[in-house]
C-alpha cells in the first residue's frame, strides 16, 4: 500500500486513450480544479476536445512518452489494452495508477482467468488452446456449447466464435487467425450485473451498487440500478470485486462484470471478467450518485480522500449507438433525462457516440 500524498490543485493528471472514457475523465478532473493531458494514437480523440493539454503519439514511441511524463504529475488510462511496456516504462518516471500489474492480468483472458481462479473466485470452466489439438481435447471435456476467444484484444463481441461440442476445431481456429486462445463453457445464468469498486491510494475503497447489464450483438445496451440480486448475492459480489481489486493492489476504479447464476445456485455468482478502468456500465453512478466514477477515479489516482458512493436515485442508462445518436433532440426535451454525447464526429455502426440516463426516486428498501 502506497503513502497517500494527495496531489495539489492544480496539479496534471495524464491521461492514455483518447475516447470517451478519457474524455469524461478530463472533464472530472476539471471539475476537482486539476489539469489533464490527453495522450492518444487517435488525432481525431473526442477527449482533445476537453482537455488543458494534448500530445497525438503512439503508444510504443517511448521518447514521446517521456515527454509525456515529464509534463504530468500522475499518469491513468482509460482503456486496459495500453501497452504493459509503455506503462511500466512511465512507471520510471512518474507514478502510474493502477499499475501495470493490472494491465498485465486484463490484457490476457487465460492470465485472467488463472489469477481469478487463483485467488479461489468462481469462473467458467476454461482452457488454453494454442492449436487444433488443444481445441478438440477441450470441447470433448467440456461437452456443453462454449465460445473461443483470442487471449488478446477484441470486445464488444470482437474476437469470438460461439461453439457446440461437435464444431469444426480447425474451422474455429482459423475463424479467430490461428491466434492464441481460450475456450470459455457457456453458463446458463439469470442475468449479468458488474461490480464497480474503488479503491484509493491509501487503502480504504468504496463499491457502488450493482447494475444489471444486458447486451445486444456483443455490445453493452442497457444498465439499471437496482439490480434484482438478494442482499446476500450483493455482499458475495462486493465481497468478490474487493478481493480482486486488493490483490491487484489496484488505485481506481475498476470493473467486474459477473454472471448470476440464479437464486439458490451454487455458486451464486460466477465472475467473467475485469476491467482496469471506469466502466460503461457505471455511467449512471454520474447522475444518480453524490460522487460518479470518473470523479472518484480521479479522486483516487490523485491520492485524494474516496467521494460517497451511496445512490440517491433509481436509474437507467442506455447507450446511443452508431446513428441513434440523432435522436438527440428528442432525448434534449425530455423531462429528467440526462444526456451526454461524445462529440465523435462519425456515428459508425456499432461505435458508441453518447449515453442517456433516466432517473426516478429510489424505491423503498432497494
Amino acid at each position: 500500500m502506497s503513502k497517500a500524498v494527495p496531489l495539489a490543485l492544480g496539479s496534471t493528471i495524464g491521461i492514455l486513450g483518447g475516447g470517451q472514457l478519457g474524455r469524461m475523465l478530463a472533464l472530472a478532473a476539471a471539475r476537482l480544479g486539476f489539469k489533464s493531458h490527453v495522450y492518444s494514437d487517435d488525432p481525431d480523440s473526442p477527449a482533445f476536445e476537453v482537455t488543458s493539454r494534448a500530445t497525438h503519439g503512439g503508444y510504443g514511441d517511448l521518447p514521446h512518452l517521456e515527454t509525456f511524463a515529464q509534463q504530468v504529475d500522475v499518469v491513468t488510462y482509460e482503456f486496459e489494452n495500453v501497452p504493459v511496456e509503455a506503462a511500466r516504462h512511465l512507471a520510471g518516471l512518474v507514478p502510474v495508477r493502477p499499475g501495470a500489474r493490472a494491465l498485465e492480468v486484463a490484457q490476457d483472458r487465460l492470465v485472467e482467468k488463472q489469477f481469478l481462479a487463483d485467488l479461489g473466485i468462481p469462473v467458467a470452466p476454461f482452457a488454453e488452446v494454442s492449436h487444433r489439438r488443444d481445441l478438440v481435447a477441450a470441447l470433448t471435456r467440456f461437452d456443453a456449447p462454449s465460445i473461443l476467444k483470442t487471449r488478446r484484444l477484441g470486445y464488444d463481441g470482437k474476437g469470438q466464435v460461439a461453439l457446440t461440442p461437435d464444431a469444426d476445431a480447425g474451422a474455429a481456429v482459423a475463424a479467430l487467425g490461428h491466434r492464441a486462445a481460450i475456450l470459455e463453457q457457456r453458463l446458463r445464468f439469470a442475468f449479468e450485473v458488474s461490480v464497480l469498486v474503488v479503491r484509493g491510494l491509501d487503502g480504504a475503497v468504496a463499491i457502488y451498487d450493482c447494475p444489471t447489464n444486458s447486451h445486444e450483438g456483443g455490445i453493452l445496451r442497457r444498465s439499471v440500478v437496482p439490480a434484482a440480486l438478494p442482499p446476500s448475492a450483493v455482499a458475495s459480489a462486493q465481497d468478490l470485486a474487493k478481493r480482486i481489486a486488493v490483490a491487484l493492489d489496484y488505485v481506481g476504479v475498476l470493473a467486474v462484470e459477473m454472471f448470476y447464476m440464479g437464486d439458490g445456485a451454487l455458486p451464486a455468482l460466477v465472475v467473467n471478467e475485469i476491467a482496469p478502468r471506469v466502466h460503461n456500465s457505471g455511467h449512471w453512478t454520474t447522475d444518480a450518485c453524490g460522487c460518479g466514477q470518473f470523479e472518484n477515479h480521479i479522486r483516487a489516482v490523485a491520492g485524494w480522500p474516496l467521494g460517497s458512493t451511496a445512490r440517491h436515485s433509481d436509474a437507467e442508462m442506455l447507450n446511443l449507438i452508431g446513428d441513434e445518436v440523432d435522436r438527440w433532440a428528442e432525448l434534449a426535451a425530455e423531462p429528467g433525462l440526462c444526456l451526454h454525447l461524445y462529440g465523435k464526429r462519425e456515428a459508425r455502426t456499432g461505435r458508441k457516440m453518447g449515453h442517456f440516463t433516466r432517473l426516478k426516486p429510489r424505491a423503498s428498501g432497494a
